[in-house]
């Protein structure tokens, strides 16, 4: 996480170790719940080695998968750890992972400690929101093989491990079609 947080901001040795103290490791079982819909998320984590996805029932009852995150990349229900409100999603592992956590009290106390954690917390919100948007961008303007080939460009070693019905949830296509767009990429 350290490295990370280095890549975003210029820190001293000194900024990056108040990290020690805050920080706590955890591992999740493949299928264990990290956050559960109505609960509220009152940590953010960062994937050392794994895969977590987050994801929600419809107004059908149907397991919608809305967001994955890979090793070295940072997971939480953001509304929620933002609001303090209840989550309205899920996070789940769905292979053994190992995280790091950051609570809210945590991370109050980096960004009472100085502009850098204030400047990094920023930051850090901003890439979220981009992703965001370029994920909502992506289902109005391309096609489901289109957001497969975007996602098996950047994550290829993952998607072998991704059951497909979550898969093929997150790209908004059936699983029949994404099998049919898997086929024809090959």
């Amino acid at each position: 996480m350290k490295s990370v947080f280095q890549s975003i901001q210029d820190f001293s040795l000194e900024e990056l170790n108040l990290l020690d103290d805050l920080i706590t490791f955890r591992t999740l079982k493949k299928g264990e719940l990290l956050l559960t819909e109505n609960q509220v998320c009152n940590e953010i984590v960062f994937i050392k080695k794994g895969i977590l996805r987050s994801f929600f029932l419809n107004h059908k009852g149907d397991e919608i998968t809305n967001c994955f995150a890979f090793e070295n990349e940072f997971m939480a229900s953001f509304a929620s750890f933002i609001t303090e409100r209840m989550a309205e999603e899920s996070i789940q592992a769905l292979v053994d992972t190992e995280v790091q956590v950051l609570d809210r009290k945590g991370l109050e106390e980096l960004y009472k400690s100085g502009f850098n954690w204030q400047e990094t917390g920023r930051k850090l919100t901003e890439i979220e929101f981009v992703n965001l948007q370029r994920r909502m961008i992506s289902f109005q303007k391309l096609s489901g093989a289109q957001r497969y080939e975007e996602l098996y460009k950047n994550q290829k070693k993952y998607l072998e491990l991704i059951p497909l019905q979550y898969l093929a949830s997150y790209l908004g296509v059936t699983p029949r079609h994404l099998s049919r767009i898997r086929k024809a990429a090959i």
